[in-house]
C-alpha cells in the first residue's frame, strides 16, 4: 500500500463525506462555468457579443438556462416505457459524478486537522474503474433512444452507442502505454512518476490518441453527430425536455471535466506545477498544486470549445474509419514499439528516451503519410470515375416531377420548350407541304 492509499485508509467517515460534497460541487459549478465558457469563447471567435444580460458579464447564463429547463413542461411520448424513459438520463448522469472518485487533485494536506491527500478514493487499477464506469453511461443513451418509442431516438441512440465503443477502444489502447512506463494502475502512482517528465511529452502518439478519443467519447464537435440536426433530428434525446433533457446536459459537461482530469493526470503531471513554476520549491505543496490541477483541466476544457469553433461536423463514415482504421492500429503499433524499447532497455545499455522519441517520430510520420495516400487515392478514384461523356439535353420534368441533373447530364429543360420546339417543328413541317402545293 502505497503513502496516499494509507492516508485514505485512516481518514474517518465525516471527511470522505465531505470530500464527496466538494466533489459533487466543484462538478456542478465548472459546469455552469464551462457553458458560459465555452459560449463567451465561441462568440470572441465568431465575432459575437455572447451572454452579457444574466449577471455580469453573463456569468450566471448558464444558472437562467437551468432555471428555464426546470420550468419547461416536462413531456412523455404516449408509446415510450415510462420507466425506463425515466431511468436512462439518471443512467447517463450518475456515472459521470462517479468516474471522479479517483482523481488525484492535490498532494497531501490538513483538513480540521486531519492529514489527508486531495483525493477521494484510490484503487491499484484505479485507471480500469473509470473506464469501467465510462461504459456504464452508454447504457443510459441506448436505453433513451430505445425507450422514446420513436424511430429517430433509436437510430440516434444506436449511432451514438457505436461512437462511443468505438473510441473507448482507441482510449483505452492509449492507456496501455502508460501503465508499461508507470508500471501501475493506480491514479496516485501515475502522477507520482511523473515529478522528471510527463507523459504527455515522453509518450506523445498515447497523448495525441487520446486528445482524439476523448473528444469522439464525449460526442462532442466535430464529432457531435448523435446530435445531427439535419439527419437525426436531435438525436437520441429529440423525446426528452425538461429536467430529463437537463440531466443528460449535465452529463455531456460533466464527462469533458472527467477525461480533462484523465488527461491531466496520467499525461500532463496531475497537479504538479508546469515548467519554470515548479523549479519554486513549494510548487508542489500545500493547496498550490489544486490550482495547477484546475488550470490543466479549464486549459484542455478550452481545446473542446476551440474545436466546436472551428472545425466543422465529419461525416459518419469519416468518423469511424479515423477511429477503426486510424487511431485504434496506430494505438497497437505504438505499443509494439514502446514494449520493444522496454526491452531493448533492459537487455542493453542505450537511451530509452531517445529510443522513444524516435519511434514517435516516425509514428507519427507514418500515420500522415497514411492520410495523405488515402487522400490522393480518393481523388484518383474519383477523377476515374468522372463521366467523360458530353452533356445531353434532358426534360426535368419528365413523368410529371422535377428531378435534379445526374453527373454528365446537361443543364435542365422544362416541358413547355420541348413542347414549343415540336410546335415550330409542326408548323415549319406545313409550311413546307404548302409551298410544295404551290408549285404543283
Amino acid at each position: 500500500m502505497n503513502d496516499t492509499a494509507s492516508l485514505l485508509a485512516d481518514d474517518p467517515w465525516w471527511l470522505i463525506a465531505f470530500k464527496a460534497v466538494c466533489v459533487f460541487g466543484f462538478l456542478v459549478l465548472i459546469t455552469l462555468f464551462n457553458i458560459v465558457f465555452e459560449r463567451r469563447v465561441v462568440a470572441r471567435m465568431q465575432h459575437r457579443i455572447g451572454p452579457n444580460r444574466h449577471g455580469p458579464f453573463g456569468s450566471l447564463q448558464s444558472l437562467a438556462d437551468g432555471v428555464k429547463l426546470a420550468f419547461k413542461e416536462d413531456l412523455t411520448p404516449s408509446t415510450a416505457d415510462k420507466v425506463v424513459f425515466f431511468l436512462a438520463p439518471v443512467i447517463s448522469t450518475a456515472p459521470a459524478f462517479l468516474a471522479f472518485a479517483v482523481i488525484p487533485f492535490g498532494p497531501e494536506v490538513s483538513i480540521f486537522g486531519e492529514r489527508t491527500t486531495l483525493q477521494l478514493a484510490d484503487f491499484p487499477v484505479g485507471v480500469l474503474y473509470v473506464l469501467a464506469i465510462a461504459s456504464v453511461g452508454i447504457y443510459g443513451i441506448v436505453l433513451a433512444g430505445w425507450s422514446s418509442g420513436s424511430t429517430y431516438p433509436l437510430l440516434g441512440g444506436l449511432r451514438s452507442s457505436a461512437q462511443m465503443i468505438s473510441y473507448e477502444i482507441a482510449m483505452g489502447l492509449s492507456f496501455v502505454a502508460v501503465f508499461l512506463v508507470a508500471g501501475s494502475m493506480s491514479t496516485s502512482e501515475i502522477v507520482a512518476q511523473q515529478s522528471d517528465w510527463w507523459y504527455g511529452i515522453l509518450l506523445f502518439p498515447s497523448f495525441a490518441i487520446y486528445l482524439i478519443a476523448m473528444v469522439g467519447e464525449t460526442n462532442r464537435a466535430p464529432f457531435d453527430l448523435p446530435e445531427a440536426e439535419g439527419e437525426l433530428v436531435g438525436g437520441f434525446h429529440t423525446e426528452y425536455s425538461s429536467l430529463k433533457f437537463a440531466l443528460f446536459f449535465l452529463a455531456e459537461y460533466i464527462n469533458m471535466v472527467n477525461v480533462s482530469a484523465l488527461a491531466t493526470t496520467l499525461f500532463l503531471g496531475g497537479w504538479r506545477a508546469p515548467w519554470p513554476i515548479s523549479l519554486w520549491d513549494g510548487a508542489n505543496e500545500g493547496w498550490w498544486p489544486l490550482l495547477w490541477w484546475v488550470s490543466k483541466v479549464v486549459l484542455l476544457i478550452f481545446v473542446f470549445v476551440w474545436l466546436r469553433g472551428t472545425l466543422p461536423r465529419l461525416r459518419y463514415d469519416q468518423f469511424m474509419k479515423l477511429g477503426w482504421k486510424g487511431l485504434i492500429p496506430a494505438s497497437l503499433a505504438w505499443i509494439v514499439l514502446l514494449a520493444t524499447v522496454m526491452t531493448v532497455r533492459r537487455e542493453t545499455d542505450v537511451d530509452t528516451r531517445t529510443l522513444l522519441f524516435t519511434f514517435a517520430g516516425v509514428l507519427i510520420v507514418g500515420l500522415v503519410l497514411s492520410f495523405v495516400w488515402d487522400a490522393v487515392a480518393a481523388r484518383r478514384e474519383s477523377t476515374r470515375l468522372q463521366v467523360r461523356t458530353a452533356p445531353t439535353q434532358r426534360d426535368a420534368f419528365a413523368g410529371g416531377f422535377p428531378v435534379p441533373p445526374l453527373p454528365g447530364q446537361g443543364p435542365d429543360e422544362p416541358a413547355y420548350a420541348g413542347a414549343a420546339r415540336a410546335g415550330e417543328q409542326g408548323r415549319a413541317t406545313e409550311t413546307d407541304a404548302a409551298q410544295e402545293g404551290d408549285r404543283g
